[in-house]
């Protein structure tokens, strides 16, 4: 679903990590967490998501801009499923995800 980048509130953007029941993790960005899993739960999210029975937000993190949620997440989506599943146990900070992926931060 696309979301609404006009209004002010909007320059707080996450990037969140959720795991599928049969342990798959889809990588996602938002202005609210909460109301993106929703979406997600009831089948309005993305469609990768669609047939899983159970999601579990494994983690999170406040990026502040679009622009750096965007190359974050994309950054994290080309990791190996391994390198997805050390950053999950390690939950790193927003510092320590811009040093891992090796985006140039401009928040």
């Amino acid at each position: 679903m696309k979301e609404n980048h006009s209004s002010p509130e909007n320059n707080h953007w996450s990037l969140y990590i959720l795991r599928t029941d049969d342990n798959r993790l889809y990588t996602g960005i938002t202005t609210n967490v909460e109301r993106r899993l929703k979406q997600h739960e009831s089948g309005k999210g993305a469609k990768a998501l669609r047939n899983a029975a159970t999601l579990t937000l494994v983690y999170r993190c406040e990026i502040g801009s679009h622009s750096e949620a965007l190359k974050l997440e994309y950054r994290i989506k080309q990791l190996t499923k391994m390198q997805k599943e050390r950053l999950v146990k390690n939950q790193p900070s927003l510092n320590q995800l811009i040093e891992l992926t090796g985006i140039q931060k401009s928040i």
